[in-house]
C-alpha cells in the first residue's frame, strides 16, 4: 500500500510506521519508542469491573522493552477478578501490539498497549472478558464461515454549573450547535483522542437529553463508532470510555454513562450495531433490502433478548430507563426505522441513488456507489454494560438465529411497523413478550438459558454463576414499582450508579 495512504491516519504509530495497526510488531513499537523520545510504557487491561487497569514501566533500554514484549508481566489476578482465589492468583498479562497508541494525557511521553490474560501454563484465561468474546467469535466463524463486525453508540451526560445566555429547551438537545450546546469542546477533544488511540469513529453530536436541576445543567452527547471486527469494537468502547472520563476530568466536569440521570429524561443507551460479512462482503442486505441472513440474525437477538440484559443492563437504575415512552425498548420486537422496537433496521444506503448529483449538479463524472453499509441495531443495552460479555452474547445470539429452522417465520410474527406505545396499538403491544424489569428478573432469564451461553465453554460456568450472583445481590424485584412517586429514593438510586460502567 502507498505511504500516502497513511498521511491522514490519526494514530501516530500508524502514520509514523506507515503500516496498519494489525501489522504492528514488537520491533515496530521499539523503533517508534527510540525515534520519538518515548520514556514510559503503560500496560492496560480490563478487570472484573469492566474498567481499564494500568501497569506503568519506565523504559530502561531496548533490552527492557524486548523482555516486556517477549514475556509480558505478571499481576495478582485475585485483586482483579473476585472469583480468583489468593492462593493461586498469579496471571500473566501479554501485550497485543495492534492496540498500541500514544497516551495523550501523560506528562512523560508514553505508549499504552492493551493486554490479554494468560495462566501459569501459558494458556488464555478462560474467564477473562476479552477471551470470552474471542471464543464466541471463533465459534461463530467456525460454525457459519462468516465474521461479525460491530460498533457502539456511546452516549453520556456532561454535568456542570448552569450558565450561558442560550439555554436548550428540555429534551431538545439533539444535534444542537454552539452556543446552545456548551460542552461540544469536550466532545471534540475526546473524538480526536479516541481516533488517535486507533478507534474508527463515525461521528459525534449532542443528543436529545438537555435539562437543568437547580444550579446544575445536564447535557447529553454521543460518539458513534464505525463497524469493525467485533473484538476491536469492544476495545474501542473501553478505550473511548476511559478517554472521555479523562477529558472531563481535565475540564473539571462530571461525565456519566449511567443508564438514567433523572426520571422523565432520556437515559444513556449503548446501542450496538452489527453486521455479518464473508470475504469482505456485507451479507445483511441484498437488492431487495434486508436479506434472509440479516433477518435470521435479528430473530436470534430477539429469541435471546431477555438473558442478554444480564450483560447489557446490569444495575437497578438500568430498569428506570427501560420504560415505555422514552425511546428505550420494553417489548421484544423489531422494525425498520422504528425507535420503539428492540431491534431496529436503520437506513443502509441500499438503493443506488443520485442524491449527491442532485444536491451538487456541478459534480462532474459518475459518483461511486459504495455498498455494504447496512447494519441492525440492538437497542436495550446501556452504559452500565459489561462490554465484552455483551458483545460475546450478541455474537452467540446471531449464530443462534442463523441456525434456527423457523427464524424467518418467527421474524414475521415479531415485526412491528407502528409506534407500539400509542393507545391505538395496545392489542399489538399485549401479544409481545417483555424485557426483564429488574436485575433479579434478568438473572432469572440468564439462569434459564445458561446452558446456551456455556456451550463450547464460551462463558465458563463460574462466570455465569458470578453474573447471576451479582445481579441478584441488588435484590431489586419489583423495585421500580416500589419507587413510583418516591422522588428522593429515585434520586438516591440514580446517584448510587452515576459512575457505573
Amino acid at each position: 500500500m502507498r505511504e500516502s495512504h497513511y498521511l491522514l491516519n490519526p494514530n501516530k504509530l500508524v502514520r509514523y510506521l506507515k503500516k496498519p495497526a494489525t501489522q504492528f510488531t514488537g520491533r515496530d513499537i521499539i523503533r517508534f519508542v527510540e525515534e520519538n523520545g518515548i520514556e514510559m510504557l503503560n500496560f492496560r487491561y480490563v478487570g472484573g469491573d469492566g474498567r481499564l487497569k494500568t501497569l506503568n514501566f519506565v523504559i530502561q533500554g531496548r533490552d527492557h522493552l524486548e523482555a516486556l514484549f517477549s514475556t509480558g508481566e505478571r499481576v495478582d489476578g485475585s485483586s482483579l477478578f473476585s472469583y480468583i482465589s489468593s492462593d493461586s492468583s498469579d496471571l500473566y498479562i501479554i501485550p497485543r501490539f495492534k492496540t498500541a497508541f500514544v497516551n495523550p494525557f501523560s506528562d512523560i511521553p508514553a505508549i499504552d498497549i492493551l493486554c490479554s490474560f494468560y495462566t501459569r501454563e501459558g494458556r488464555p484465561l478462560e474467564s477473562a472478558p476479552e477471551y470470552i468474546l474471542r471464543k464466541a467469535h471463533a465459534e461463530f466463524k467456525g460454525a457459519t464461515g462468516y465474521t461479525v463486525k460491530a460498533m457502539g453508540e456511546l452516549e453520556y451526560y456532561v454535568i456542570g454549573e448552569k450558565s450561558g445566555l442560550y439555554p436548550v429547551p428540555d429534551q431538545k438537545g439533539y444535534h444542537a450547535s454552539p452556543p446552545f450546546t456548551k460542552w461540544d469542546c469536550l466532545r471534540i477533544d475526546a473524538l480526536r483522542h479516541i481516533a488517535e488511540a486507533g478507534a474508527s469513529i463515525k461521528y459525534g453530536h449532542s443528543e436529545v437529553g438537555a435539562f437543568s436541576m437547580g444550579e446544575q445543567a445536564f447535557e447529553q452527547h454521543e460518539i458513534e463508532f464505525q463497524p469493525v471486527n467485533v473484538e476491536d469494537a469492544a476495545d474501542h468502547l473501553i478505550i473511548g470510555k476511559w478517554l472521555l472520563r479523562m477529558v472531563a476530568y481535565k475540564y473539571g466536569l462530571t461525565l456519566s454513562f449511567a443508564p438514567k440521570i433523572a426520571v422523565g429524561r432520556a437515559g444513556n443507551g449503548l446501542h450496538i450495531h452489527l453486521l455479518v460479512e464473508k470475504d469482505g462482503e456485507n451479507l445483511m442486505a441484498d437488492e431487495d433490502g434486508l436479506s434472509d441472513i440479516g433477518t435470521r440474525v435479528i430473530t436470534g437477538l430477539l429469541d435471546l433478548a431477555a438473558p442478554l440484559t444480564a450483560f447489557g443492563s446490569i444495575v437497578p437504575a438500568s430498569y428506570l430507563r427501560l420504560v415505555p415512552g422514552q425511546e428505550a425498548p420494553t417489548t421484544i420486537c423489531w422494525g425498520e426505522g422504528n425507535r420503539s422496537v428492540l431491534v431496529r433496521v436503520p437506513l443502509g444506503w441500499v438503493a443506488k441513488t443520485r442524491m449527491i448529483k442532485d444536491a451538487n449538479p456541478q459534480e462532474l463524472g459518475e459518483v461511486p456507489y459504495i455498498p455494504g453499509k447496512q447494519t441492525i441495531e440492538f437497542r436495550s443495552p446501556d452504559g452500565s454494560a459489561d462490554v465484552y460479555g455483551l458483545l460475546a452474547g450478541i455474537v452467540m445470539a446471531a449464530q443462534h438465529g442463523l441456525e434456527m429452522t423457523d427464524a424467518l417465520e418467527r421474524a414475521r410474527e415479531l415485526y412491528v411497523d407502528v409506534d407500539i406505545f400509542k393507545d391505538e396499538h395496545k392489542t399489538k403491544l399485549e401479544r409481545l413478550e417483555h424485557l426483564p424489569t429488574s436485575c433479579w428478573e434478568s438473572a432469572e432469564c440468564l439462569e434459564g438459558k445458561r446452558g446456551f451461553f456455556e456451550n463450547h465453554n464460551v462463558f465458563p460456568a463460574g462466570t455465569i454463576d458470578m453474573i447471576i450472583k451479582n445481579l441478584k445481590s441488588y435484590n431489586d424485584r419489583g423495585l421500580i414499582q416500589r419507587l413510583e412517586g418516591k422522588d428522593e429514593e429515585i434520586r438516591n438510586l440514580v446517584d448510587r450508579f452515576l459512575h457505573c460502567g
